[in-house]
């Protein structure tokens, strides 16, 4: 066994059971935490196939801000996951269902390329022989070209999410003191200045 596949059994294995560990973990903060180390060893296997900018990218956005988004979120917010988890029995069908079309996709790519080695080499878009080993020039030429509407579409889904996340989270408390714009724009002399007449001795 050589040093890469040494490594490579050594990132999928920590992988797999830290991306079990983030959905079994009964602490949320454990469940981001071992997110992170997902995260880590995913960009540890995308640096063995070459690709040093997907795993830089997926360690800066990934674990650099979303990641450590998710952990602030979970340890500010005052979230009863027991109250959350008592309703996960009642989906249990559609999301064995859902793991069972996922497993089937995977039988069927792993599958493909082991009855057919060739299939890997139909390549539609090779990537030229003068940017092989650039990889974030060869993959900008093919997502801000062949790819670009697919790209758009897929920021625009992102925003839409980022929305609702908002208005989702967005608590509106009666006991806070607003300011109203308009209310202090409208304000008169009349309004805004109230004059007491104190007789004399029975001030402060």
């Amino acid at each position: 066994m050589g040093l890469q596949a040494l490594f490579f059994y050594l990132f999928a294995f920590i992988a797999v059971a830290s991306a079990f560990m983030v959905i079994s973990a009964r602490n949320p903060v454990h469940s981001v935490l071992f997110l992170i180390l997902t995260f880590i060893n995913a960009s540890g296997l995308l640096l063995l196939t070459g690709a040093e900018f997907l795993a830089m990218i997926l360690l800066v956005v990934y674990v650099g801000a979303v990641a450590v988004l998710f952990l602030f979120v979970v340890m500010m917010l005052d979230i009863d996951f027991t109250e959350l988890r008592a309703g996960a029995a009642k989906h249990a069908p559609i999301a064995a269902l859902i793991g069972l079309v996922v497993a089937i996709e995977l039988i069927v790519v792993i599958g493909g390329s082991a009855i057919s080695p060739e299939a890997k080499l139909a390549i539609t878009q090779p990537i030229p022989a003068v940017v092989e080993r650039q990889n974030t020039q060869a993959l900008g030429d093919v997502l801000y070209t062949d790819y670009v509407f697919f790209f758009q579409i897929a920021g625009l889904v992102l925003f839409v999410a980022m929305i609702g996340a908002i208005v989702l989270t967005l608590r509106h408390r009666t006991n806070i003191k607003r300011q109203d714009i308009s209310a202090q724009v409208a304000r008169t002399p009349e309004t805004a200045v109230k004059v007491v007449k104190v007789k004399s001795g029975q001030g402060i």
